[in-house]
């Protein structure tokens, strides 16, 4: 069976990033027990990588890259906030060891969006936060091995998601 709509694919792969002129570094690797198995077609995964897997089967291999606009987007400075520090106060007391350079903070916008805040400074009014996604501004490459791929159950199309190993459960 080929890798197309309604299709589970399961993948092993490594990821390497590259920002601007530094050096490709290894981001996330599977491996055949721990592969990445999802729904082809779905959504949530960046528009590229379906792109390049489709009509691979089983034993295919794969080595493509993915521009920064074209994976998490470029890396954008509006996306840096300084949010006063009474904002992460519980019970009148801020959480040094929770909000400290180099945590990643769960936050929500102002319409109830849960997103994630990679704080970068804490000065003595203010806590400066990047929302940019990790990976915002970095050129993939992605290099795997198409595992398994299966068409997809009724329920598993319902939902829009994997189920089973290495899948959702519900």
């Amino acid at each position: 069976m080929t890798i197309g709509k309604n299709t589970v694919v399961s993948v092993n792969y490594h990821l390497s990033s590259k920002f601007e002129d530094e050096a490709e570094e290894l981001v996330e690797q599977t491996s055949t027990d721990k592969p990445f198995v999802f729904l082809y077609g779905a959504g949530g995964i960046i528009p590229t990588f379906e792109k390049e897997l489709a009509g691979k089967k089983a034993g295919d291999t794969f080595d493509f890259k993915v521009k920064s606009v074209d994976g998490y987007g470029d890396y954008n400075e509006e996306y840096v906030a300084e949010i006063p520090k009474e904002a992460f106060l519980v019970e009148g007391t801020f959480d040094e060891t929770q909000i400290a350079v180099g945590a990643e903070v769960p936050m929500m916008d102002a319409e109830g969006n849960q997103m994630y805040g990679l704080v970068l400074e804490v000065a003595e009014k203010h806590v400066a936060m990047d929302f940019n996604h990790p990976l915002a501004g970095h050129d993939l490459h992605f290099v795997g091995e198409v595992l398994d791929v299966r068409e997809a159950s009724k329920e598993e199309l319902d939902h829009g998601h994997v189920h089973g190993e290495h899948g959702h459960h519900h």
